[in-house]
């Protein structure tokens, strides 16, 4: 070979070695960026005109992954609390609603607001943020699939959570996703449901998620296994605390959609899927419930709300040892007590947030999973391990034979009924007495002005 192409050829093999080498100094570099995920944090309820000082505890936290689980602003507009006059928005005379959508214009601004939050753009630059919707930033309270905003509000929430434009979930009709973080062998996969956009009507029994959702979490579920499943919904999936409050009040949650919670249970377990759990928010309070009759092995549902808006703030501050003591009484079958909770009913009516801790380097992994103060104190926890969170190939945990009670197995409408509706009984005779007292005031002072009247004209 002459001396010239030799040349050329030992140019053209240091090159194809420089490229080689870069090649695999970006694969290297690539998944050295996989790490393991061990902490995440996740919330709801964040009205973009409150304070939100929660942030700081959240950042403290360090979570690599923060989970919006809805109302991420509040987006309707809210008329005022009114009995009498002439708008009542209340009452069996009520003549305008409650809540009524806000402008595209309105929807953008309250946005921007919460996006720029001094707390919250810290968070966004130390931590991958996702996220669902749940009624008040879907447009309007309590809404389902009949709600008209529901397509440009959808390119708002992601504008809002930085989805690239050309993601899937743009075209699509709802706000469901799927994440899988971490290495092979330390995966974490968060699915993401969207309970609004295919939702049939309250008291209905029919869809959560409609057929084209159910198909898309069936492939979620049925793919490929990683380690631990977080299913984020927007509310509460376990526990169905309307079983117990209704009448006097109802709260939104799947337990009113019993056949699609029995599906999704069923889902669960016919996928042998380890490591499955739920999170959820919407009720402005926190809690953790468990389930051990759905999937194979305890299934649990944390749920944090809010980061602003909470049970207690909404009353006046001396009104608050009333709240923790319907809270008490409200019997739940669902729910974890502990010697470690803040209050004695395991409820926390105080803005709150989640807190997961993944333990990889113990033998088995174990989760600390925690619903936290604003000064980053947990309020309400459960530990516990992967090989606890394992599918086998038996039928799922039943109820006792003879249909007697079991905690975390009996659903709260099978309770007795002097159980179940004790609060509502309560609630009632209290509100009885108070009518019986104000009739007898208002006798006595009518009495009274009656003997006045007399002894004046007498006079």
């Amino acid at each position: 070979m002459p001396m010239r192409e030799r040349r050329w050829a030992r140019w053209a093999w240091g090159w194809a070695v420089v490229g080689w080498l870069v090649a695999l100094g970006a694969a290297v570099a690539v998944a050295g960026d996989e790490r393991a995920v061990s902490r995440i944090a996740f919330g709801s309820c964040a009205n973009q005109s409150a304070p939100q000082p929660i942030w700081d505890a959240i950042i403290q936290f360090d979570p690599q992954v923060f989970i919006w689980l809805g109302d991420n602003i509040y987006g309707d507009i809210k008329h005022p609390f009114q009995l009498f006059g002439e708008e009542r928005t209340v009452g069996p005379w009520k003549n305008v609603p409650r809540f009524v959508p806000s402008s595209e214009q309105e929807m953008e601004s309250r946005y921007e607001r919460a996006k720029t939050n001094s707390g919250y753009s810290c968070l966004r630059q130390n931590a991958k943020v996702i996220g669902t919707w749940d009624d008040h930033d879907y447009g309007l309270n309590d809404a389902g699939k009949e709600f008209g905003g529901k397509v440009t509000n959808q390119r708002l929430l992601l504008d809002f959570l930085d989805e690239p434009k050309d993601s899937p979930r743009r075209k699509q009709a709802g706000v469901y996703a799927s994440y899988t973080f971490g290495p092979v062998g330390k995966q974490v996969k968060v699915i993401l449901l969207d309970t609004r956009y295919h939702r049939d009507p309250l008291f209905s029994d029919g869809s959560i998620l409609g057929s084209e959702q159910w198909t898309w979490l069936e492939k979620e579920l049925m793919g490929p296994a990683t380690e631990l499943t977080i299913i984020g919904s927007s509310i509460q999936v376990i526990s169905n605390l309307s079983a117990a409050t209704g009448p006097v009040f109802y709260l939104e949650a799947w337990g009113r959609f019993p056949k699609e919670r029995d599906r999704l249970f069923k889902l669960i377990a016919e996928s042998k899927r380890d490591g499955v759990f739920f999170i959820s928010g919407d009720v402005h309070f926190g809690e953790i419930a468990r389930y051990d009759c759905g999937g194979g092995y305890p299934l649990f549902d944390i749920t944090s709300s809010g980061l602003t808006q909470a049970v207690e703030k909404a009353v006046p501050p001396p009104l608050n040892i009333v709240v923790r003591f319907v809270a008490w009484l409200t019997p739940s079958t669902m729910r974890v007590m502990s010697r470690n909770c803040r209050f004695s009913s395991c409820t926390f009516g105080q803005p709150n947030f989640g807190a997961i801790e993944i333990h990889w380097g113990e033998n088995p992994v174990k989760l600390i999973i925690q619903v936290r103060d604003i000064y980053g104190h947990h309020v309400t926890s459960v530990n516990v391990s992967l090989s606890e969170l394992k599918a086998y190939n038996g039928k799922p945990a039943a109820a006792d034979a003879d249909g007697g009670y079991k905690r975390h197995c009996s659903l709260e409408v099978t309770l007795p009924w002097i159980i179940r509706y004790r609060f509502a009984i309560l609630f009632y005779c209290a509100v009885a007495v108070f009518f019986l007292a104000f009739l007898g005031i208002a006798y006595e002072v009518g009495s009274l002005c009656w003997k006045c009247l007399r002894k004046y004209k007498l006079d």
